[in-house]
């Protein structure tokens, strides 16, 4: 199913329908503040499994981000944070960042890295806040299962031509990008640069 959602104001009706799927352990593809990511509720197991065996990875080794509406949950699926590290995060966050944080108890078992470690995202964009809202909690996020990102996977129809059918539900919030967020990790004493995407590195620090 492809639905078309307003980047400013999504449609109440199709949020509904979109929640509704991820509740019963349903995989989406959704627009981002960077590229469309793929998706499901953090505590749909199923789901997640789904999402590995579409992307032909071990959910051991998976390296999965959460979606967050904003920082007010942060403490449910991270560890405390030292006050500089919460500055940096308010500071960037809505934005193109993803912060590695140490993983609170409340991070299912599967979706912990080894290192006991969760990826937060809060992206700049309304629709993917507004789902994650009205969830009630943080989505999965992974990438598509692609090798690398061009120009036709900007676009949410001929995204759902290519992955209509191995997932539910293909949200259209117009045309995507093609970068990445800045990864930053926080779980040592210094912010540590993993990956510059989008997020500028040099304003962070």
């Amino acid at each position: 199913m492809l639905l078309t959602l307003h980047p400013d104001n999504p449609n109440p009706r199709h949020l509904k329908t979109i929640v509704e799927c991820l509740k019963d352990g349903g995989v989406i593809i959704y627009p981002t503040d960077t590229v469309y990511g793929m998706g499901c509720d953090i505590f749909q197991h199923k789901a997640v499994e789904r999402i590995c065996r579409i992307k032909q990875i071990n959910p051991a080794k998976a390296q999965f981000s959460f979606i967050c509406y904003d920082l007010s949950h942060l403490s449910d699926y991270a560890k405390s944070v030292d006050t500089p590290t919460f500055r940096m995060l308010k500071k960037a966050l809505p934005g193109p960042y993803t912060f590695i944080l140490p993983a609170s108890r409340q991070v299912p078992k599967m979706l912990k890295a080894k290192k006991d470690t969760v990826g937060i995202r809060v992206p700049d964009n309304n629709i993917c806040r507004a789902i994650v809202k009205e969830l009630g909690n943080p989505v999965m996020s992974t990438s598509l299962p692609i090798e690398q990102y061009v120009e036709e996977y900007t676009d949410p129809e001929i995204i759902h031509e290519k992955f209509g059918k191995i997932v539910d539900i293909v949200v259209d919030g117009g045309i995507g990008g093609m970068a990445f967020s800045t990864v930053v990790d926080c779980t040592g004493d210094v912010p540590e640069l993993i990956r510059e995407g989008i997020g500028s590195w040099e304003e962070l620090v």
